[in-house]
């Protein structure tokens, strides 16, 4: 999967394509009906496939105030999309400069003469160019006559409505994990490198944990204690007794430290039956199931109380690693 970031990154050789566009933030069941059309439209006329895509999010130029966080990064999207199919992705740049094109120019200049697409995929809900003006019958009018196959396929519904990133933020604000994941088809995911947390509890209380600390920009579950999977990434050995891309059960704490009066909102896991130096290490916490909400606890026995009990829920929920 090659990633391109920008206009300027696409190699001169390509002169054909199929590109399907879209934000595709997590990629959920939706998107990914897209995406396989397209592949498949890829393979029939032996051109690539591309996904296009937004970086930053049109919402953080043309209404920053309705950003939304994101369920993952464009590398994220990368490799998912890499699996069902897709040659490559192009990170277009959404700037001020950009939200100005017409659909007519978007068009023409973008989807014509820089990537020469001989069809288009697209949900029925696109809009392109400035104002979003652009609807999907523009997008057929531009396709007829310019001698580009344009389909447009119907929003995936589940229980009587539309599968959205929007919807999927909202099942993770209310803690509904399992809804979730169906959703996406795969577990709620989040990655980054483990840092040190406040230093108190952690090792001294028996549970070490590996922190991940994440800006309001990236969707998180609500705050609470989950079941799942921690998974070290990179390749560098782990002093210890963990190996890398084997999954291994472990109980996940969303949200900050009330009983330690720390603010920072992290994810902090403890990994099962295991014990390695992660600092520094990239890894990805997966979330499977909702254990309990977030709790002040009066001391730190009720503290531990808890936590063998986040432990032997998180056991039955996922009892064993899972091979690389």
């Amino acid at each position: 999967m090659n990633i391109w970031h920008g206009l300027d990154s696409i190699p001169a050789q390509l002169d054909a394509s199929v590109v399907t566009i879209g934000v595709f933030d997590g990629i959920h069941s939706g998107h990914q009906t897209l995406l396989r059309r397209a592949a498949a439209l890829a393979a029939e006329r032996d051109v690539p496939a591309v996904l296009m895509t937004f970086d930053p999010h049109p919402l953080a130029v043309v209404r920053p105030d309705k950003m939304p966080p994101l369920l993952g990064s464009v590398e994220d999207r990368a490799e998912i999309a890499a699996s069902l199919g897709i040659d490559h992705l192009l990170a277009l740049r959404f700037d001020a400069s950009l939200a100005q094109l017409s659909p007519e120019d978007f068009f023409s200049t973008v989807v014509l003469d820089t990537l020469g697409a001989k069809a288009v995929v697209v949900g029925e809900n696109f809009t392109f160019g400035h104002k979003a003006a652009g609807t999907t019958e523009t997008l057929r009018e531009l396709g007829q006559a310019h001698g580009v196959d344009v389909v447009v396929l119907p929003l995936l519904n589940e229980a009587g409505a539309p599968i959205s990133s929007t919807r999927i933020r909202g099942m993770l604000e209310r803690g509904d994990i399992a809804e979730a994941n169906a959703a996406l088809t795969r577990n709620f995911a989040v990655r980054g490198e483990v840092q040190r947390g406040a230093g108190r509890g952690g090792r001294e209380l028996g549970f070490p944990t590996a922190n991940l600390y994440f800006p309001p920009s990236q969707a998180l579950p609500v705050d609470g204690v989950y079941a799942g999977y921690f998974t070290v990434l990179d390749s560098t050995p782990t002093p210890g007794d963990m190996e890398c891309g084997v999954r291994y059960p472990a109980a996940i704490s969303v949200g900050n430290n009330p009983t330690f009066d720390d603010p920072r909102r992290s994810v902090e896991t403890f990994v099962l039956d295991r014990e390695a130096d992660l600092y520094g290490h990239t890894v990805r916490v997966e979330f499977v199931d909702y254990v309990r909400g977030m709790e002040k606890f009066t001391g730190v026995e009720e503290l531990l109380d808890a936590i063998r009990a986040d432990v032997a829920a998180t056991r039955a929920i996922v009892p064993e690693p899972i091979g690389c």
